[in-house]
């Protein structure tokens, strides 16, 4: 390993090109729409001014190494407090990587396995001589430069989700189907991650196929017999059990807000196009989106700086944000009401799983939630916020939702007719040739075949009925997704609402298995992801019980990230408790863990990641 990086917006090809037929077979090295982008390496050297500037601007907005408290494990230091000690040569990256892999060695238990492996299971693979090269690697830069060359993310450890592509690792999506997937290029999440030196140990485990909100490969970061969140379930887990400094999550309807609330820790969901998801194996292209999962939001904002920006060869759908994006805030603003002026709005139709609909959200909250969520609101307003009831956007009255839980039929040439989010989803999946791709990698891994078919079903007859759908038809189903983004901005404006605040999960989550995995969630858990808006989770206190974490969650309109990440910076500066306290560190009994089958994740319709299988489950 040298202290060469990927570059921002490309990602590393092998030293030595793989044979032509195994490029062809590989379901995220090769194959047009699935992989990332052209390769290139380049040794990392001193950034362009406007770059250098920005990430000076970026390290006088971070405390002092002298206003940094003194923790008594290297692990609990947040990115942000790392960023500074690594600089100020307090402590290493390789100490930091050790650090982690050491937690990982006592806690994570055998890799490679989609199931209960006995203890934590967040990290399903590592590449242990990889991640501890990048670490020296990193150290020998800060011993070279100057603060301001080295990039801010430098030396600190990340996990990434087991559906995003690392150079040189499978990448399984939660299930041995994929055994033999290696990723020949890094996605370009992870090229910018190493263009900044920051350091891969490996992959966090992911819900079968990424199609669960509950989650049972992981056990909870604060309690393992409990549910972790899903999909990126792993990725939760390992940010709130110290295993990592920080997670990259994959979401297409939950699977980021999910985990970090199971788990306690701080996340954004970006909105799509922020983040290229070039080099991830897709669920719903239109809905995936790439984000940071991390002990503070303010860490999670350095992370997204770090991995946003325009990527249009791969993902064109980075071409619809801001270019350049405003500035993400890392600091918390000073004065006694930091929110003065920002209209915080709760929707009284976001209607919960427990109550059902026509009950408010709050009124099916456990006692310990509610209790959580009133004092919440208290401390948002003593910052000075307004916040407020109001309706929100009722989409189940028909007028005002044309697109996501609609009735309403579309009709298509041959079959029966579609919905309007099948004719915008389909055609999506149909042009990056998603089921053919998954087609070529069954025909050259037949040891795999029959667990795709059982997933996909005919690959030949999906591919003909999504290629069936009109142009026509599939224009249609996007001019109801932007009147169903219109309608809700309406219903935000006239009723003067900055952003909204809501509980991802209402009550105490359940067991990993043997019970009720969610008792009480969001029931218009992908609507975010149907709107192409953000979410920002963070915790705000404890299950009175188990101990276990209760988070909230802002979101608003598409881009409004900067906003939404300022007002949770602001809170956790004052209310900085919750999102510092550790999970105690768990003790398993090794005769507990099961081998698995081939797939112990069985998913109800209801708790399914995949917007079609989920639409299907209430139509």
């Amino acid at each position: 390993m040298t202290d060469k990086f990927a570059t921002s917006s490309t990602a590393a090809e092998p030293e030595h090109a793989p044979d032509p037929a195994l490029r062809r077979r590989t379901f995220l090295g090769g194959g047009a729409a699935l992989a990332g982008a052209t390769a290139a390496t380049l040794v990392l050297a001193e950034p362009a001014a406007a770059t250098q500037n920005g990430s000076a601007q970026l390290l006088d907005s971070l405390p002092s190494a002298r206003d940094i408290p003194r923790r008594s494990r290297i692990v609990d230091y947040e990115i942000a407090e790392l960023i500074v000690l690594l600089r100020a040569r307090r402590l290493t990256s390789v100490e930091l990587t050790r650090a982690y892999l050491e937690r990982i060695d006592r806690f994570n238990g055998p890799f490679e396995t989609y199931g209960d492996n006995g203890a934590y299971n967040a990290f399903v693979r590592i590449d242990r001589d990889g991640a501890l090269a990048q670490a020296a690697a990193a150290d020998k830069l800060f011993r070279k430069g100057s603060h301001a060359s080295v990039p801010p993310l430098c030396g600190i450890p990340f996990g990434i989700k087991d559906s995003v592509g690392v150079r040189g690792l499978e990448a399984k999506n939660g299930t041995h189907a994929y055994d033999g997937n290696v990723a020949y290029r890094d996605a370009t999440v992870v090229a910018k991650l190493r263009a900044q030196g920051a350091v891969i140990i490996g992959h966090t485990i992911a819900s079968a196929f990424s199609g669960s909100i509950s989650g049972t490969f992981a056990g909870n970061a604060w309690n393992p017999r409990f549910v972790p969140g899903g999909s990126s379930q792993g990725s939760g887990v390992a940010t709130a059990a110290r295993l990592a400094a920080a997670t990259i999550g994959e979401e297409t309807g939950g699977s980021i807000m999910m985990p970090a609330s199971a788990n306690g820790a701080s996340a954004i969901k970006p909105s799509l196009g922020l983040v290229s998801t070039a080099g991830v194996m897709p669920l719903s292209p239109g809905y995936d989106v790439l984000g940071p999962i991390a002990r503070s939001v303010r860490d999670a904002s350095l992370v997204l700086t770090a991995i946003l920006g325009p990527d249009p060869a791969p993902d064109p759908l980075t071409l619809s944000a801001p270019n350049p994006f405003p500035t993400l805030p890392v600091a918390a603003r000073k004065g006694r009401y930091p929110l003065a002026g920002v209209t915080i709005g709760i929707p009284q139709t976001d209607w919960m799983t427990a109550g059902g609909t026509g009950t408010p959200p709050a009124g099916t909250y456990d006692v310990d939630y509610r209790a959580a969520f009133e004092r919440f609101k208290r401390e948002l307003a003593g910052l000075g916020a307004r916040v407020k009831e109001f309706p929100g956007l009722d989409v189940t009255v028909p007028e005002n939702d044309p697109y996501f839980r609609t009735t309403d039929r579309l009709p298509v040439p041959v079959g029966d007719p579609v919905s309007p989010a099948t004719a915008v989803l389909a055609p999506n999946r149909y042009e990056i040739r998603y089921w053919q791709a998954v087609q070529a990698f069954a025909d050259t891994h037949p040891a795999n075949a029959e667990a795709l078919r059982r997933q996909f079903g005919d690959f030949a007859v999906a591919t003909a009925t999504a290629g069936s759908i009109p142009t026509a038809v599939r224009d249609e189903g996007e001019r109801r997704r932007r009147t169903l983004q219109a309608n809700y901005q309406r219903a935000l404006d006239e009723a003067g609402v900055d952003f909204m605040l809501v509980l991802p999960i209402g009550a105490r989550i359940g067991p990993r298995f043997g019970g009720t995995q969610l008792p009480n969630y969001r029931t218009f858990y992908q609507l975010p992801n149907a709107l192409t808006w953000p979410m920002v989770s963070f915790p705000i206190g404890y299950d009175g019980t188990e101990g276990l974490p209760i988070n909230a969650a802002f979101w608003g309109p598409r881009f409004s990230e900067p906003a939404l990440v300022q007002a949770a910076i602001d809170y956790q500066d004052r209310h900085s408790a919750y999102h510092r306290a550790a999970p105690p560190d768990p003790t398993f009994d090794a005769r507990r863990g099961r081998p698995p089958g081939p797939s112990e994740e069985v998913v109800p319709p209801e708790l399914s990641n995949d917007p079609l299988v989920a639409e299907g489950a209430w139509a």
